[in-house]
């Protein structure tokens, strides 16, 4: 697209998050700012995405979804005030925002006793309003229960000896029993459940919820043999329930094992959260015809290249024969890299102002100044 062309050029904006700093609709709206300074008759729409972490429900809302707001227990049973986007039948729910890390009071970590109740709280009074296709992002949790908390605010009953109520958290799974599942929400089997995970982990093991995800949230070398043998009697007892074992599932050590008892409880499917989201969002509607699509997040590295925002958004618009660009607050990929990810260049708060601190307290201003210069290297 040059400066003679007869036609507006159509750009796309749409990033993930910079964690930490600003929403992924603060740093479409400082692209988009800086485009049209430079262009100011071109057609540029915001589209903020999420992958299934921290995020996620702003999205949704961003895109039309309509907040509906809900009182849950958070991770370590206080109450929290979060929501869940709803757009007809459908609803989005964040685990993040109800029961995840960001909602550890004081930031304390609880690695044996945080638990996932609170997504559960939130997925019933999403049934309760009527929604019967629920999209769980289930990135950013602050627990290791296996997805018991969830199933308990759905009305199933983890019990120990002598049917006694087990407490909250990972810890407590060590002296699990049995698990009721009469009690289950009666509209979970009408229902259709779609989980976004990007980790292919199992429930327990080298590779499990415990020892890989553990550490983050708080746990001990002590802590994580315990929680990983408390999942394993988790896992058996649950097998013994519904008849399969699904301790090895891909994805199934996701969020502290929440994929495992999406998976093995309610008939849930995992999906890649980006693909997910996208989906949701309708992605490929809103970027049919366009010239060109910037993407982005606070850090593009390695861990990019794995399921991340970016790079999903990149494949789907490769798809349509449409360049990508990427925006990040630093720039840890080569340009080798970066190509075989389908991302055209990137360009970082970094290459602007050298020091952090101004790029982590004022990204906005020099995010516009980045959209200025992608209109001068892509659009005229």
């Amino acid at each position: 697209m040059t400066a003679t062309s007869s036609r507006r050029p159509r750009v796309l904006v749409a990033p993930d998050k910079f964690k930490g700093t600003l929403d992924a609709a603060g740093v479409a709206a400082a692209v988009r700012q800086g485009i049209v300074r430079v262009v100011p008759d071109a057609d540029v729409s915001c589209l903020p995405v999420a992958d299934g972490g921290d995020g996620t429900l702003a999205a949704a809302v961003a895109a039309g979804f309509e907040p509906v707001p809900v009182e849950v227990a958070g991770p370590t049973g206080g109450p929290v005030l979060t929501a869940f986007a709803r757009r007809g039948t459908v609803a989005v729910i964040e685990m993040a925002d109800a029961c995840g890390l960001a909602r550890l009071p004081g930031g304390v970590p609880a690695p044996l006793t945080a638990s996932s109740r609170g997504l559960g709280d939130v997925l019933v009074a999403a049934l309760d309003a009527g929604c019967r296709e629920l999209v769980v992002g289930i990135g950013g949790s602050a627990s290791t229960d296996g997805g018991a908390g969830m199933l308990s605010a759905l009305g199933a009953r983890a019990l120990g000896a002598g049917g006694a109520p087990l407490a909250e958290g990972g810890g407590a799974l060590a002296d699990v029993r049995s698990l009721d599942l009469s009690g289950l929400h009666p509209a979970v089997a009408e229902a259709s459940i779609v989980v976004a995970c990007d980790v292919d982990n199992p429930l327990t093991g080298s590779t499990g919820a415990a020892r890989v995800y553990g550490p983050q949230k708080g746990a001990d070398t002590a802590d994580v043999v315990l929680l990983d043998e408390a999942l394993g009697r988790w896992a058996d007892v649950v097998a013994r329930t519904t008849d399969a074992d699904r301790r090895d599932v891909p994805g199934g050590g996701a969020a502290g094992g929440v994929g495992f008892a999406a998976v093995a409880v309610l008939d849930a499917e995992l999906r890649p959260g980006i693909e997910l989201m996208l989906d949701l969002l309708r992605f490929d509607e809103v970027v049919a015809g366009g010239d060109l699509v910037v993407t982005g997040e606070g850090s593009l590295d390695a861990q990019s290249l794995h399921g991340k925002a970016p790079v999903g958004v990149a494949a789907r618009a490769r798809q349509r024969g449409i360049p990508v660009v990427a925006v990040c607050g630093r720039r840890l990929l080569t340009d080798e890299q970066l190509q075989g990810a389908g991302i055209g260049g990137a360009y970082a708060l970094l290459d602007l102002e050298p020091d952090v601190e101004v790029c982590l307290r004022s990204p906005g201003p020099l995010l516009a100044r980045l959209g200025e210069q992608i209109a001068y290297d892509r659009l005229v």
